[in-house]
């Protein structure tokens, strides 16, 4: 099917740098698009160039209505589109505007990303699971500052767990802040992003921004809090189950963690993977996992990250298929002669157990 579109003014905005959307446009909806004098040309499916027509009238209708695309956000919601065929341009631009993010414009990068949102915004309780790079503490940082400028908590709390990636870093100077701030030094990072330095300094003087190791969080009930867990894979089972608990009344909390970098000491299990094998199942909280294609950062990241994956299960095959060769060659290893004598003196063991039973009944 071909279909002729005509050109709106400044449509040449929507084809991004080096034409890279309308590559997009064309990969994700397996359609072509032809630029032509007078107007564009789609070629495909009858479906597929449907959605396409819907993407130029969405934007044209946007731009009529003043919206502006920055810093990739445009690219960012045709990633989206192109992956789920239940959403449009217009929709993800509505419920971009919604939401206030400080200064900064904050829109999912991929389906899981936007699950991940609206799990944020319809439950108390979400826990996001993934690799590196795909946004979850970002994300989860961005949804609290928006609740908080929308006056639909009164602080946030920022938690993570004091543990070192792999090594010993000993006794660290200062104050008491001045030992956990490393620790926590990603948060600071999303705060500063989203808001202004002056208005972060005066959130976290007044406490309306509190950031604390984990191991404060005992004792406490949390009311009119947005609750952050960051890196929760290095929680152990006691920690998790702790947290889960402070969270009072008009209250959320965002449990975010990557289950393939546990740095917990003596090889405890991750309280984050119990917690979700405990409460996977409970009414009103939600889990929300991301992978590889989630991820944000350089694109070699997501190379690296399933590279590491893809040798993860080849050592796994490997160790199993050792394991069945070993089982193997020890069964064959054993003499017939001596599995013989073996059997006898089972049989000539079970007869005298038998009768000693008998001797004791009568």
């Amino acid at each position: 099917m071909k279909k002729s579109i005509g050109i709106s003014p400044n449509i040449e905005t929507l084809f991004g740098t080096r034409d890279e959307n309308l590559r997009l446009l064309e990969d994700g909806l397996n359609i072509k698009i032809n630029l032509r004098s007078n107007g564009i040309e789609l070629e495909g499916a009858a479906r597929d160039v449907s959605r396409a027509e819907q993407v130029f009238a969405d934007y044209e209708s946007l731009q009529r209505a003043g919206q502006s695309f920055n810093n990739g956000d445009l690219n960012s919601m045709l990633r989206v589109l192109v992956a789920d065929a239940n959403t449009t341009l217009r929709g993800l631009a509505e419920a971009g505007r919604q939401r206030s993010f400080g200064r900064r414009s904050v829109q999912p990068k991929s389906v899981n990303q936007r699950r991940y949102i609206e799990a944020i915004e319809k439950h108390d309780m979400v826990f996001g699971i993934g690799p590196a790079g795909t946004g979850k503490t970002y994300l989860a940082v961005a949804m609290a500052i928006s609740a908080l400028l929308a006056k639909r908590v009164n602080r946030i709390i920022l938690a993570r767990p004091a543990v070192e990636a792999g090594e010993r870093l000993g006794f660290l100077p200062g104050t008491l802040q001045d030992k956990i701030d490393p620790y926590l030094r990603p948060l600071y990072d999303a705060l500063y992003d989203m808001l202004d330095p002056e208005k972060v300094d005066r959130y976290l003087e007044k406490n309306v921004i509190e950031i604390a190791p984990i191991a404060f969080m005992r004792g406490r009930t949390l009311n009119d809090s947005f609750v952050i867990l960051d890196e929760a894979q290095n929680t152990t089972s006691e920690q998790m189950k702790m947290f889960v608990t402070r969270l009072g009344f008009n209250s959320k909390a965002v449990i975010t963690g990557d289950i393939t970098q546990i740095d917990l000491p003596n090889a405890r299990r991750s309280g984050l993977l119990e917690a979700a094998d405990v409460l996977g199942k409970v009414e009103g909280l939600a889990f929300v996992q991301f992978d590889e294609t989630d991820v944000v950062r350089h694109h070699l990241v997501q190379r690296i990250i399933r590279a590491y994956d893809e040798h993860k299960a080849r050592a796994s095959e490997q160790q199993t298929l050792l394991l069945s060769e070993g089982k193997t060659s020890d069964a064959k290893s054993i003499d017939p002669a001596v599995s013989a004598n073996a059997k006898a003196a089972a049989t000539a063991v079970g007869s005298g157990d038998q009768t000693v039973s008998g001797d004791a009944r009568g």
